[in-house]
């Protein structure tokens, strides 16, 4: 039976009373969690026994199972019930719903794209002013977060709509420890020094990096996160909104700047395991492995956080396999930016339950529990590391919370012609020794088609 939680600081003690715990996926008071925020939040809590908060997204099995594990101290806290029902075709649903008038109360969304036109009809609610100013002063890059989160209403005025939760990072460099080890290589700290130790690899005649494009009919996408990473640490945050939104052209000669940082890396014979001709015929998947190879064929590998799945099965994390963050120059001043992507939840049917649940969000205890079940990332300021589920999250977690910038991914924002189009196949020519102007001046061309 569900209740009301009360009584202040016997909150946690109340509830690892009842026959309510064993519904808990932690028991209150125990573990790495924040007991006390959630207690404080608990004793003022409305009581929505009766009510039912409804949320739809795209988390199957087992993720569906984990976030419901979540939303039970909400229901412990409040009375409420908080109804998930996960889809596969969760973006051709929600707007079904919303067109029907049947929306739920709120909705996941994989990225904001499809929550911006919804906005745009009129078809959510937005969280407030209250609400932007906490993301701003609790997320880490809290701005960020606030700027990734608004969109114009129907009447094309700037709204906050979306809370992100659970992000992922993309600015990554991963290596073999035993191998920089036994070379005396160490975790460079800027890309001045990223591009000395690449330099130094070469002269000790071995080869730095790893590079794969091939995916298919995708093939050249890992190029597109390289640039993007580029572009966030020679330009500022809002010259790569520009970028992506063309208001400025793709072949501007900041962008060819970037591209062409790449190219320092990729277009190099001797820095680049198998020469810069096989970096687009080698499949993203495989590239990674030469890292583990005895004599290694490469030192590092610029990859997301999934490309673990990737590597040999015997590889053991923290011992043959570790990661940093692709670090920013020195000498540009332009703080840690952070490249990746993330969900987000945003009201399509308010209530008050709705509200109070939105509220929740807040606390570190509803980002802690699914830390300590999943690959969940946070950039909420006030949860306690300690609570992720392993030593690779945490890490990940920290180049989070350490970014000052965070941007999604360039291309996933773009038209698909040209992100998931001519942006591919025109790092594919680069990289075959076609040049950045050339190459920019197609892109430029084929998003000039769609206007």
């Amino acid at each position: 039976m569900k209740r009301s939680l009360y009584a202040g600081a016997a909150v946690t003690a109340l509830l690892a009373g009842t026959a309510y715990a064993e519904d808990l996926a932690f028991t209150p008071g125990e573990g790495p969690f924040n007991w006390d925020s959630y207690n404080a939040w608990a004793e003022s809590a409305p009581d929505l026994s009766g009510q039912t908060v409804t949320i739809a997204g795209p988390w199957l099995t087992p993720e569906d199972g984990y976030f419901n594990n979540m939303t039970a101290y909400f229901e412990a806290a409040t009375g409420a019930d908080v109804i998930y029902t996960g889809s596969d075709s969760f973006e051709q649903q929600i707007v079904i719903d919303a067109e029907a008038g049947s929306a739920p109360n709120i909705a996941v969304f994989p990225q904001p794209g499809l929550a911006a036109i919804m906005a745009s009809k009129g078809q959510l609610t937005p969280l407030g002013e209250d609400m932007a100013s906490w993301v701003g002063d609790n997320y880490a890059a809290g701005n960020s977060w606030v700027d990734l989160g608004t969109y114009k209403d129907a009447d094309g005025n700037d709204q906050m709509y979306g809370f992100f939760y659970n992000v992922n990072v993309k600015s990554l460099v991963w290596y073999n420890p035993e191998n920089f080890e036994d070379a005396g290589y160490e975790v460079p700290t800027t890309m001045e020094e990223l591009k000395a130790l690449t330099e130094q690899i070469v002269a000790d005649g071995e080869t730095p990096w790893c590079i794969g494009l091939g995916s298919g009919a995708a093939t050249g996408w890992p190029a597109t996160d390289w640039v993007e990473d580029m572009m966030l640490r020679t330009q500022p945050p809002e010259v790569y909104d520009q970028w992506v939104t063309n208001e400025i052209p793709f072949d501007d000669p900041r962008v060819i700047a970037a591209i062409e940082e790449f190219g320092w890396f990729a277009r190099d014979d001797a820095k680049v395991s198998g020469g810069a001709g096989a970096v687009a015929s080698t499949d993203f998947r495989d590239s990674p492995k030469g890292m583990f190879s005895s004599p290694p064929q490469c030192y590092m590998h610029r990859q997301a956080s999934f490309v673990p799945a990737f590597f040999p099965e015997d590889v053991e994390f923290g011992l043959d396999a570790d990661f940093f963050y692709m670090p920013s120059f020195a000498d540009k001043d332009l703080g840690n930016p952070v490249l990746g992507g993330g969900t987000l939840m945003a009201v399509s049917n308010p209530s008050d339950a709705t509200s109070a649940f939105m509220e929740f969000l807040k606390q570190p205890i509803a980002h802690e529990v699914m830390m300590a079940q999943m690959g969940f990332l946070t950039p909420h300021k006030g949860v306690n590391t300690e609570a992720y589920k392993d030593d690779t999250l945490r890490g990940l977690g920290d180049i989070l919370l350490g970014a000052t910038t965070f941007r999604f991914d360039g291309s996933d924002l773009m038209p698909g012609a040209v992100g998931a189009g001519t942006f591919w196949t025109g790092m594919v020519d680069y990289t075959g020794g076609k040049s950045a102007e050339d190459v920019t001046s197609e892109i430029q061309s084929s998003w000039d088609a769609l206007k």
